[in-house]
């Protein structure tokens, strides 16, 4: 378990990561991560899980069509 502080940057507020979270998220400085929240509480992650379902839906999508798609790429 980590503990993270908030402090005051500017006008806005941030959290101190340590940094053996840093390196176990694979994240650096400007880096983009996501929170989405959960019955179980908030989940942290690198993966964008808006991007991850128009992703599905999209393979979905060209495997139904894979002969429009076939045509359309002559």
């Amino acid at each position: 378990m980590h503990t993270l502080k908030l402090t005051q940057i500017g006008n806005s507020v941030g959290a101190v990561f340590p940094k053996d979270l840093l390196a176990r998220l694979n994240l650096e400085k400007g880096d983009e991560f996501y929170v989405t929240e959960t019955p179980d509480g908030l989940r942290i992650t690198t993966h964008n899980p808006e991007f991850e379902a128009q992703m599905r839906i999209g393979r979905e999508i060209m495997k139904e069509r894979r002969d429009v798609l076939r045509e359309l790429a002559k």
